[in-house]
């Protein structure tokens, strides 16, 4: 059987590389709020996990927004953990846990999913391939093949990455 209705072109993908105890990436979320906003679902927004050492509540956060993906309120969790760097960064892994429950989540499959690890492999794979593409800070921003770093500084990135997702946008005839 054949559709003859137009094949959907997928949209363009900024993946960001993003630390949920990072005071940059909560910087950064209000160029995103606008990316989101100009955009809407012509530009996939794809957090990916690259958790700092120098931050311990970081990989468990990270796992803990996978979680929150999982439960189908990823970037509302990501926004208001980054919300609360103060907190989590003094109280820890609780705050994870409450961030949750505050967002009317299953806190307990939260604190289940922390103690048996099953998103770790997929914060591993994303910082792995963070590793691999030059990602050595937070946030860094990938789109249409160019990396953006944000760590240094968020000045003229969200119109640099409107440039990209504009043409791309352009090149798809969307």
């Amino acid at each position: 059987m054949s559709d003859s209705s137009p094949a959907r072109v997928a949209a363009p993908v900024l993946d960001v590389w993003c630390e949920l105890q990072c005071p940059d990436c909560r910087t950064a979320l209000d160029d995103l709020r606008a990316l989101r906003d100009r955009y809407g679902d012509r530009l996939e927004l794809r957090l990916r996990h690259f958790p700092l050492e120098k931050h311990r509540h970081a990989f468990a956060a990270a796992q803990a927004a996978e979680e929150a993906l999982a439960q189908g309120r990823g970037w509302p969790y990501v926004e208001a953990v980054l919300g609360r760097v103060e907190e989590l960064d003094r109280e820890g892994e609780a705050i994870l846990i409450e961030v949750a429950r505050e967002l009317g989540l299953d806190a307990e499959e939260f604190d289940t999913a922390l103690i048996d690890g099953r998103h770790i492999l997929i914060v591993d794979a994303d910082q792995a391939e963070g590793k691999a593409i030059g990602v050595t800070g937070t946030p860094t921003y990938v789109i249409g093949g160019e990396r953006l770093d944000g760590g240094k500084s968020q000045e003229g990135l969200r119109e640099r990455i409107e440039e990209i997702a504009d043409r791309l946008l352009a090149e798809q005839g969307a």
